[in-house]
């Protein structure tokens, strides 16, 4: 007879270092392969740990901020079903992407990708623009019929690349736009040719699109390390005053590097409120996919990261606490403020004077009837990723949130109040290391191809729908070159994916 296991004196076991938050899925950053993914919280962080039999395990920093992470998921908005999908559910997300009915959201913004082509060479690049495709204005207008039939009224379309202002037929093709009654016609550039080329600038006067202009910083080294180009700020700076010369909105959109470039994040912001084109920053911690340098995944920036340093670096005019996350996507992937800035440049932000939070809580959902419904639809349109600063739209949301808040009218009209208002937003893509499920299937940021499909924006770029875009487009710019060069009608392809059924894309359990 065995002799009993006896209790030992002392409890030798001891806790993870780690609490373990939830499980979701993920890809393994080599091969693309779906692989299960836990979130752990450790030292008021988050981070994604994960394991691919054939590539071993990966962890990586999503938040650096534990608290504000776990507290977001009040700002979760109920989706908005598209008027149709372009695919159909078969093979389970990420693989299914079109939209497909288990998506949770529609489109907010669409994306068009007019080329491929760059006149840079940027060292970090998620688009790795270069030569390969340029898009007939046939195959936009296609593109853009499609998104009115799934969005009904959709409120932004951007048009991008590569770098779309080289591109021949960029002007037709926001035009195009407008024609379809999108009221916010974004361009998305470096600003290369609009400091320079004083007939695009005539058109691009005609239709005054908003511009999402790449601005990184003020040191030659940030521009180097980031662009490959380091002496490319006063192209940038003339650009900008060209564009406020013809009465275009312009939000600056910096890629912020841990240790490159983040000790000029405050600097960027005093710099935007004082220019008279820039109406918002977008900051978008760097994510890796596509082009990019050695980075460890550990050490990655991200929002609270830009936050802290907006808070620090503009000595509290901006603080943490006025940045309320964005409730159309998952609210971790976005943060802004809008702030009320007046003659005598005053800062005021709006979450200060109206309690947001209150309203963009849709848990406790303590918003009252009446009033309170109408501020919580206001917030919403200034809340959301389909806010375009200059526009009507928003002018009026802002508006009545202020009017509800008390901040002077002034006897202002709508389009007058636009000239006192200010955007900062924080965007924060996932890259294979950090792509989580439950974030992709809330997106509402879609690139949107020839045929109909509309790829969320982090899968688009990361799990492998990119790289068949490309080879499918670059195929089809040939065969409308030949057609015409034979005189034969063109007819557009729709640009359609397929995974490997080879047991790479079954989900992989973790030990």
């Amino acid at each position: 007879m065995a002799s009993p296991t006896r209790a030992l004196p002392f409890d030798p076991k001891r806790d993870a270092d780690y609490v373990f938050y939830e499980l979701t899925r993920s890809i393994c950053p080599e091969c693309r392969r779906v692989i299960d993914a836990k979130i752990l919280i450790r030292d008021n962080k988050v981070y994604m740990r994960k394991r691919c039999p054939d590539h071993g395990p990966f962890e990586a920093l999503v938040y650096s901020d534990a608290a504000l992470y776990t507290s977001s998921s009040k700002f979760n908005k109920p989706g908005t079903i598209p008027l149709e999908f372009s695919s159909r559910v078969e093979s389970g997300c990420p693989h299914d992407c079109g939209l497909c009915p288990d998506h949770q959201q529609h489109a907010c913004l669409g994306i068009i990708e007019v080329n491929s082509a760059c006149d840079m060479a940027c060292p970090l690049c998620f688009a790795e623009a270069g030569p390969g495709f340029s898009l007939a204005l046939e195959e936009v207008e296609n593109i853009l019929d499609h998104y009115v039939r799934a969005e009904g009224n959709p409120q932004v379309v951007q048009f991008s690349g590569g770098e779309p202002s080289i591109h021949p037929q960029i002007i037709p093709m926001m035009k195009a736009a407008q024609a379809r009654g999108i009221p916010n016609v974004m361009l998305n550039t470096n600003g290369k040719r609009i400091s320079e080329d004083d007939g695009f600038l005539a058109e691009l006067a005609q239709i005054t699109p908003s511009i999402y202009f790449q601005f990184d910083g003020f040191s030659s080294e940030t521009y180097r390390i980031i662009r490959g180009e380091p002496d490319i700020l006063p192209k940038k700076l003339r650009a900008l005053d060209r564009l406020a010369q013809i009465g275009c909105t312009v939000i600056l959109v910096p890629a912020i590097e841990r240790g490159v470039n983040d000790h000029e994040i405050g600097e960027i912001v005093r710099f935007g409120m004082g220019h008279p084109a820039v109406k918002g920053i977008n900051f978008q911690p760097a994510f890796h996919t596509g082009r990019h340098s050695a980075h460890d995944p550990l050490q990655r920036i991200t929002n609270p990261d830009v936050i802290r340093c907006i808070e620090e670096q503009t000595k509290r005019l901006f603080r943490a606490t006025d940045f309320i996350p964005v409730p159309c996507c998952f609210p971790t992937c976005n943060s802004v403020t809008y702030a009320y800035i007046d003659e005598q440049k005053n800062v005021t932000p709006l979450p200060r004077i109206l309690n947001v939070d209150d309203y963009l809580d849709y848990i406790t959902n303590r918003v009252m009837p009446d009033l309170g419904g109408e501020i919580r639809r206001a917030l919403e349109g200034l809340w959301s990723s389909s806010a375009v600063l200059g526009s009507e739209k928003v002018a009026r949301e802002f508006a009545f949130s202020c009017s509800a808040c008390g901040l002077p009218d002034g006897g202002l009209d709508v389009k007058g109040l636009a000239n006192f208002m200010f955007m900062i937003m924080l965007q924060d893509f996932m890259d294979p290391w950090t792509l989580n499920q439950k974030n992709l299937m809330k997106c509402c940021k879609e690139f949107l191809l020839p045929g109909g499909k509309q790829i969320p924006f982090c899968a688009y770029n990361s799990v492998g729908y990119r790289e068949q875009a490309r080879e499918q487009l670059m195929a089809q710019e040939r065969r409308r070159v030949e057609a015409r060069r034979v005189g034969v009608r063109y007819e557009i392809q729709p640009v359609t994916f397929s995974f490997p059924n080879d047991g790479t894309r079954d989900l992989v359990k973790l030990d």
